[in-house]
């Protein structure tokens, strides 16, 4: 069976003594930062409805977010019952596990307070954050695919992969999720922006992240090595693709609503 070789890249990039910076951090520092630098751009040009110093200010929450968020969602929604015995291991988090959807409603927490804190529009402000997302996802998922994690299921497609600690080759769904929740998205999100009957719409952006979003980690997750202590779930489903319906549905929501002017 044909497969692609792994190009095998060490997933810590410089290491001294005890310390080490690794590319996954990175993939977090600088997605946060790029993303900042996007939303800010965008409050430029926004005719005013989102002050850029707010986007600036709004980034120690939104790190505060992902961050707490990422990591509970996971010990929650992907190993409850391990941390439940081990809680002193919750906080380690260079060992690794954070969640999509739980860093998402961390950084939705972290909006709806600072928002409140400032007296600001919460559905404006959340278009900027939204269209800049997919940013710190397309990083974070090249980060996942140096570190050989989340792995894809067995296939002989020609451009599958042997990833170390697997005997069969797999498809690459880390640069299948980088590619659709990343790069797809992030273009897509930015041609609505520049449509002022969409921009000037508040809602509509943000409802189109969580249903781009929804849509292509549900497709993604077809090829995508289901997680080994939870496996397929109702009717066949990952725990991904159960998490994302709600994110559909309220995706779905948003867009009407913004639509409807309400």
């Amino acid at each position: 069976m044909l497969a692609i070789p792994y190009p095998y890249i060490d997933p810590v990039l410089v290491e001294v003594g005890p310390f080490a910076i690794r590319w996954y951090a990175l993939a977090y520092l600088f997605g946060l930062i790029l993303g900042w630098r996007y939303a800010r751009w965008l409050a430029k040009h926004s005719l005013g409805r989102v002050a850029p110093i707010d986007v600036d200010d709004f980034l120690i929450w939104a790190t505060a977010g992902v961050i707490l968020g990422g990591r509970l969602g996971y010990v929650l929604f992907y190993r409850p019952e391990f941390y439940l015995a081990s809680p002193l291991e919750i906080a380690q988090v260079w060992q690794g596990g954070m969640s999509f959807h739980g860093g998402l409603l961390g950084v939705v927490v972290a909006g709806v307070l600072f928002c409140r804190s400032r007296k600001l529009a919460i559905r404006p402000f959340a278009d900027l954050i939204f269209c800049a997302a997919p940013i710190g996802l397309f990083l974070g998922r090249l980060a996942n695919f140096i570190n050989a994690e989340l792995v894809g299921r067995p296939t002989d497609v020609p451009w599958a992969m042997v990833f170390p600690g697997y005997d069969e080759p797999r498809h690459p769904s880390q640069l299948y999720q980088a590619g659709l929740e990343g790069l797809v998205l992030f273009l897509i999100l930015h041609i609505l922006w520049r449509v002022e009957a969409i921009r000037s719409r508040a809602g509509i952006l943000s409802g189109a992240f969580l249903i781009g979003y929804g849509v292509f980690r549900s497709f993604a997750e077809l090829f995508r090595q289901p997680d080994a202590n939870l496996g397929l779930l109702y009717a066949g489903a990952t725990m991904g693709q159960l998490l994302s319906l709600p994110m559909i549905g309220i995706g779905i929501a948003l867009v009407w609503f913004g639509a409807k002017g309400r």
